[in-house]
């Protein structure tokens, strides 16, 4: 973990950032793969997850564009880049929900450590072009005992860590509400919401990701009914359509959504197409807030092949967000 200060977004750009989340990303790698050879393991989990508060802190928009775009597009190293993304989220929902620290703590370190007793199988199965051999499955269903088993073997002793990892797949009484739950079922359906949510954006060999929108509608369709409220937290904190994801607007032209806003689901975006499909040049920044076009539907990574500067749109959209405070 590097010991200078993370740049500010006045001094860091678009590769800087990504830089710096690369590294976190492949940091956490190296300790998932290697957790038996690692020195005081829970220390370590849980100075990377300070090292993800720093850089969510310096600008959570840009971290979110960063993360959806890698999450859309990375398949090698898939199962740390899950983790980081479902940690993110998590924090992120946690501070909706406004879990108190000691709460958030065990389910964002959960979050990061939930599939470490299958990281290996994880990464091949996202590489893998045919569905889960009964081999496969086997371990699959196993992996939440074995992850806490591995947890325990290295010196955690958080049982709240210990215990949402054990059961982030397993589902609580359908009729019960959440808030009469007891800690770990709360925490561990909210990581499930989290789980299942990173996973249908992400695509695999085996098949594309689905799009923002469509993920949404199945995570808020859960085991507590159509109004989960893990779910809607979720979608609050980070929109229905997030940083880095692409839309379609009603006027038909194709946009990438850069920044959330004040107004909920209305974010800044940059239009990248016009409705003939011809490429704006430059890409033209837009306040859905504000005026219309406004966003009709959430499309998948693989149906934009438009080349996009990210670097430069995120610089816009920081300078544009910084106009608009001003003001």
């Amino acid at each position: 973990m590097p010991t200078t200060q993370v740049p500010s977004p006045q001094d860091a750009d678009y590769e800087d950032l990504l830089s710096l989340w690369a590294d976190l990303e492949s940091g956490l790698a190296m300790v998932l793969a290697n957790p038996h050879n690692i020195p005081d393991f829970g220390s370590k989990i849980r100075q990377y997850d300070r090292w993800m508060q720093d850089l969510l802190l310096q600008d959570t928009d840009t971290a979110l564009y960063l993360l959806f775009q890698l999450a859309t597009n990375a398949s090698v190293g898939y199962s740390a880049l899950h983790a980081l993304v479902c940690a993110v989220l998590c924090h992120i929902t946690a501070l909706e929900l406004r879990l108190v620290d000691s709460e958030r703590d065990s389910l964002v370190c959960a979050a990061m450590t939930m599939n470490i007793g299958m990281t290996q199988l994880q990464d091949s199965l996202a590489v893998q072009t045919t569905p889960p051999t009964d081999a496969q499955q086997t371990l699959i269903r196993g992996h939440a005992a074995a992850s806490c088993q591995v947890l325990a073997d290295v010196g955690i002793t958080d049982p709240d860590w210990l215990d949402v990892v054990a059961t982030h797949h397993s589902p609580h009484d359908p009729h019960s509400d959440i808030q009469a739950l007891g800690l770990v079922p709360r925490l561990s359906h909210t990581l499930r919401v989290v789980d299942r949510y990173a996973a249908m954006v992400s695509p695999r060999k085996s098949r594309t990701g689905r799009s923002v929108t469509d993920s949404v509608r199945s995570i808020m369709t859960s085991a507590l009914g159509p109004h989960d409220p893990v779910g809607f937290a979720l979608v609050r904190a980070i929109g229905l359509c997030p940083p880095g994801t692409y839309v379609r607007m009603d006027s038909g032209e194709t946009a990438v959504v850069l920044r959330r806003s004040a107004k909920a689901n209305h974010p800044l975006v940059a239009m990248l197409l016009n409705r003939k499909g011809d490429t704006f040049a430059p890409p033209r920044l837009h306040r859905t807030a504000t005026s219309s076009p406004l966003i009709q539907a959430a499309l998948t990574q693989d149906a934009v092949t438009v080349r996009v500067n990210h670097q430069s749109l995120l610089r816009q959209g920081i300078y544009a967000d910084r106009l608009a405070t001003a003001r």
